[in-house]
């Protein structure tokens, strides 16, 4: 056995990513074959027709005009206070609930998501979200001491499980005082599905029962990928759902400027709270202040200063929104070309309403992704299936795969 220098707790530790394994294997080939033959369907970023990394062109304009001392100054711990006011904004759009609210800077959503589960998943418990699911929520769970479980995101008519998130919610409340729940829509990662007005009245439903009994739930709000599920204020109407709730159901959304921004690699999002309770939200402030303090200290001072020029300048604004309507349009186009022949050649396919990704249920994920690199097809294996990067793939190199995934699921049974 190999000597360790580590503390207990972290000697264990191993990082095993399928994306960004799936992603090392897709270049391989692409430098082996030529990009042109080679279709990359693995890593969650935006690529223009021609392969390469779509970036808006305001962005791009409007970074390069900021001053250097905003880009390299240090940034206030809890965020510039004209970004967090932009963020809650942009959140929510014109469907604000009633209540208190309060942000604070992270590096990127993910950043959002190690402060939710840091700070409202008590150690040692379990935290709820869907068996469909990005896998870095269960890195962060076990990084921070706690655990991740699922209940089934789709019934047999593919629609959103309430009968099981049902019963999982139950299941944990009956060992726990508090229950940390994660879900992530619009435009879920990794299927593209998005829950329903009568499926966020389920979730509440469940989440009001268990707090007359004393229960606190904390619910987590992943919208990620929130600017490529529709019009925004459509995408957006489900948040007045969470005016009034009772003080022991906090509601919080995990920001991000990776996607909607095309600004992946400059790691800057936000955690934005609502809850009817002032104290509430005035220890949401404190507690993950704290928190970032003792991680990142402070966030990227010029990707704040660039959403915040955007946001105040109205030709920008213009100009910003036009472009990433084009985009979120492409990407649609191809996600719903995919579904078409998916339906034609009777390959299964999750419901897919929008964002980044789609996916298809299959028992033995690994080989059949094995199995389309013969076709110089490279997707990322899930525990339950394939997920597709309909954001990374151009609409000609969309067109048949659904069948040739078909013919990798048929050959590896």
């Amino acid at each position: 056995m190999a000597f360790s220098m580590a503390a207990q707790h972290a000697a264990d530790k191993r990082l095993k990513d399928a994306i960004f394994g799936a992603s090392a294997s897709c270049k391989e080939a692409a430098k082996k074959y030529g990009a042109d033959k080679v279709t990359n369907a693995t890593i969650g970023v935006l690529t223009n027709d021609d392969g390469k990394i779509a970036c808006l062109p305001t962005i791009e304009k409007v970074y390069r005009s900021l001053p250097m001392e905003d880009i390299i100054s240090y940034a206030p711990i809890s965020g510039l206070p004209e970004y967090l006011q932009a963020v809650t904004e942009l959140t929510f759009a014109d469907f604000r609930p009633e209540g208190y609210t309060a942000a604070v800077a992270t590096a990127g959503g993910t950043g959002a998501i190690h402060h939710a589960v840091a700070n409202y998943a008590e150690k040692g418990d379990f935290v709820l979200t869907s068996d469909w699911f990005w896998g870095t929520y269960n890195v962060i769970c076990q990084e921070e001491g706690t655990r991740l479980t699922t209940f089934k995101l789709f019934d047999d008519e593919q629609s959103f499980n309430a009968q099981d998130f049902t019963a999982k919610v139950a299941a944990l409340l009956a060992n726990q005082d508090s229950l940390l729940i994660i879900l992530n829509t619009p435009a879920h990662n990794p299927t593209g599905f998005s829950l329903s007005e009568a499926d966020w009245d389920a979730v509440l439903s469940v989440c009001k029962d268990y707090a007359r009994q004393g229960k606190k739930i904390s619910m987590l709000v992943d919208i990620a990928y929130i600017d490529y599920a529709g019009e925004k204020n459509a995408t957006r109407r489900f948040m007045e759902k969470f005016s009034g709730l009772p003080a022991n159901i906090l509601v919080m959304f995990s920001f991000s400027m990776s996607k909607g921004y095309t600004f992946y690699g400059q790691r800057t999002g936000a955690l934005i709270a609502v809850s009817a309770d002032k104290s509430v939200i005035e220890e949401f402030a404190e507690i993950n202040k704290y928190s970032s303090r003792a991680t990142w200290s402070n966030i990227n001072r010029g990707a704040m200063t660039l959403l915040t020029r955007i946001q105040q300048d109205k030709e920008a604004l213009a100009a910003f929104e036009a472009e990433r309507d084009a985009l979120y349009k492409m990407v649609q186009a191809r996600g719903d070309l995919f579904m078409q022949e998916a339906q034609a050649v009777g390959l299964t396919a999750l419901p897919y309403q929008g964002g980044f990704f789609l996916s298809i249920p299959a028992e033995s994920p690994a080989s059949v992704c094995d199995k389309l690199h013969e076709d110089l097809i490279f997707a990322v294996p899930l525990k339950l299936g394939i997920r597709v990067a309909a954001c990374s793939v151009s609409a000609a190199k969309i067109k048949g795969m659904a069948a040739k995934i078909l013919r990798a699921q048929q050959a590896v049974q």
